[in-house]
């Protein structure tokens, strides 16, 4: 009996040799930095938003309108107090945790970084972007930003966004990945 079983001819175009996870790292991802203005208007609308909500809140218990009971004292300040802690919060919030987001894009995969407390970090590979939108409220506008919207297939709702990137930007990242999406599925 001879052993003339037929050898497997292996491909070098597909491996599955074994990863050791441990060696994996993202601590040398290139990441951009979004634009400083995105940190500004956030701490600038935070705050108007927290001094808007204190007005009113001032106007409300001026007694201009209609007598409060009592016993309002209380609840008044602890109204105050918390207005005020909450505006405090998010603008410090802001302060520290914007400059963290940040993003990368190469050949295969856009990533992105954020979170002060609980950090993330998103990769989405260019093959599996469905849909990508640039999307532009009025303030982001006269800031002369744009936020990334990146829709992956299969998904209702979007992926991630990248906000606070210069318009010019996010319109190039955009259309990076729209002239790369076929080229990422040759590989």
């Amino acid at each position: 009996m001879s052993n003339d079983i037929p050898q497997e001819e292996t491909s070098p175009l597909f491996t599955n040799d074994l990863v050791q996870t441990r060696t994996i790292t993202t601590e040398n991802l290139p990441l951009s930095a979004l634009s400083p203005r995105y940190r500004k208007i956030n701490m600038i609308t935070s705050a108007v938003f927290g001094v808007i909500v204190l007005a009113i809140l001032a106007l409300a218990t001026s007694e201009l309108f209609f007598d409060l009971p009592e016993n309002a004292d209380f609840f008044v300040k602890i109204g105050y107090s918390v207005v005020t802690f909450v505006t405090l919060w998010s603008v410090v919030y802001h302060f520290f945790a914007d400059p963290l987001k940040m993003y990368a894009l190469r050949e295969h995969d856009l990533n992105y970084q954020s979170g002060l407390i609980f950090k993330s970090l998103v990769s989405q590979p260019i093959l599996r972007i469905q849909h990508i939108e640039i999307s532009r409220g009025p303030i982001e506008r006269r800031a002369g930003l744009a936020t990334l919207q990146v829709f992956s297939a299969g998904g209702i709702a979007h992926t991630f966004n990248i906000p606070g990137l210069v318009h010019e930007d996010a319109v190039s990242l955009r259309q990076f990945i729209l002239d790369h999406k076929d080229l990422a599925s040759d590989v």
